[in-house]
């Protein structure tokens, strides 16, 4: 006969939410020339440590931007149609709101042939002569740039504030004051008028610590369209991170479906954690009963990291759910049961579940062929 279902208790971790934005900085620049913001040029920030690489790109008014930048020491690179026209080198510090960088190529003008020198300073005690009236030209160039610098002035401080919020954010989900952490992030997602996706993943967090799960959904979703058009360096990771806090937003509103599609978007744009993101996918199919797909997901998990012990064990778990008892009262469990329970103590002799594992296998009067070590005192 079969063993009932749910006879054996167990619990499943899921993959926490990843901070976004823990230790990196802002930084906001421009590249102009005599005739203004140069638009359509690559800037390239190079880590001249670890040589990690910030692709950006002038807008139209020839600034950039980027949030989640790593300090340190970087080469710095202006590109136009593929060519470098300008390097130089930036420090990135955590200890600035905003870190500024802006680029002039405005050439530096040369002699003409004949010209004299500017004179020199008059001495002491004379008065220079007197210079000359700007033009109306001049005084609108000096207007424009003015109201350009002001504009980036409130730019810098919008930007502050952001980074304000989200550190309060998440010091409120640290100490599981996810209300507060909502209300917040909030304010941040209305101020920030749908230009960063980090600002969304972190509302997307806040949302799901609340438990308000429809709301979250929305706020991965935004994250993920907005983040789609990233080319920052961990921009896929922080995708994969999105679809993974997605998934369990769904699976707590019994969207199943739509979670697991989650979980497998997730280990397509992070390859490295599609070990952890096929476990929540596995987690989620046996809670709602499926332990067939479950262990297919369990599966995939080991495939991508064979040292996923928790894969193995809850494999096996699901697997019992199909053993028999035979007519002497023995419990036969299907192919592989006890292999996978020898498995994960061959990975984790001292882990939370060692001592159930050695009590299936006793139980299945299955060896141990592993040297396990009680967890009981």
């Amino acid at each position: 006969m079969k063993l009932k279902t749910g006879a054996i208790a167990f619990i499943f971790m899921l993959l926490s939410a990843i901070s976004a934005l823990a230790q990196t900085a802002t930084i906001k620049g421009s590249v102009k020339d005599a005739n203004g913001g140069m638009p359509g040029l690559a800037v390239q920030l190079k880590d001249s440590e670890t040589g990690r690489k910030y692709n950006l790109k002038t807008d139209k008014k020839g600034e950039f931007f980027s949030i989640g930048v790593s300090p340190g020491k970087y080469d710095v690179d202006v590109s136009k149609d593929g060519k470098v026209v300008y390097t130089t080198k930036f420090q990135v510090s955590l200890n600035l709101d905003v870190n500024q960088l802006d680029i002039d190529l405005t050439p530096a003008p040369a002699a003409a042939a004949g010209q004299e020198a500017a004179p020199a300073a008059p001495p002491s005690g004379q008065q220079p002569a007197q210079q000359r009236k700007l033009t109306e030209e001049e005084k609108k160039q000096i207007e424009e740039t003015n109201k350009k610098n002001a504009e980036i002035q409130k730019e810098n401080a919008k930007i502050g504030n952001l980074n304000t919020q989200i550190k309060e954010a998440q010091a409120d989900m640290n100490a599981k004051n996810y209300d507060a952490a909502v209300q917040v992030m909030q304010q941040a997602a209305e101020a920030d008028n749908n230009q960063h996706d980090q600002v969304y993943g972190i509302y997307g967090d806040a949302l799901l610590g609340a438990k308000k799960y429809p709301e979250a959904i929305d706020a991965y979703n935004k994250a993920i369209q907005v983040g789609a058009t990233q080319t920052r360096p961990n921009a896929k990771q922080m995708q994969a991170s999105y679809y993974n806090n997605l998934g369990q937003a769904y699976a707590r509103t019994n969207k199943i479906p739509e979670s697991i599609d989650a979980y497998n978007k997730a280990a397509e744009q992070d390859p490295t954690r599609a070990s952890q993101f096929y476990y929540n996918e596995g987690a989620v199919l046996t809670n709602t009963g499926k332990t067939d797909d479950a262990n297919t997901a369990f599966t995939k998990a080991i495939q991508a990291d064979p040292n996923h012990a928790e894969a193995y064990y809850q494999r096996a778990i699901n697997s019992l759910q199909k053993a028999t008892v035979d007519k002497q009262g023995k419990m036969i469990a299907p192919p592989g049961t006890a292999d996978d329970f020898n498995k994960y103590l061959e990975l984790q002799p001292t882990g939370p579940y060692a001592d159930g594992a050695k009590q299936m296998l006793e139980t299945l009067g299955a060896k141990i062929s592993t040297g396990y070590k009680s967890t009981k005192k």
